[in-house]
């Protein structure tokens, strides 16, 4: 596996992409209104950053982490060729997910989710390009 990217909770994407693009050289690399998010992708060279930004009255997990936690790191998102390898070691581990089978995300890719009880607190994502 390898580092895709890590996922931002904010309620102002905008901003973020003009201090990230300033502070880290870092060009919006992919854009697209998906569900209830916007999503806004900055190239980092190495991986990105993902801005996720709720939109008008949306109500769905991102915007209930906003209102919990405030801006910030939602998530970290690692890159598998199989994503249903990834998930049936995860579920031999015993570990919780919150997706048991791929599903459509951002840019088309196939996405699933490890819940964060049994991931040390932070929430991965496997994505498969």
């Amino acid at each position: 596996m390898r580092f895709d990217h890590a996922g931002i909770a904010t309620d102002d994407a905008a901003a973020l992409v003009d201090l990230y693009g300033g502070l880290f050289d870092a060009p919006v690399a992919h854009e697209e209104t998906f569900g209830e998010l916007s999503v806004t992708f900055l190239d980092l060279g190495n991986g990105y950053f993902e801005l996720l930004e709720p939109v008008a009255d949306a109500d769905g997990p991102v915007s209930a982490y906003l209102e919990r936690s405030g801006p910030g790191i939602h998530h970290v998102a690692l890159e598998t060729d199989d994503i249903e390898a990834a998930l049936d070691v995860a579920r031999e581990a015993g570990v919780d997910r919150i997706d048991d089978e791929p599903r459509q995300g951002a840019w088309g890719h196939d996405v699933a989710f490890l819940h964060p009880s049994s991931t040390g607190g932070v929430l991965v994502e496997y994505v498969e390009h």
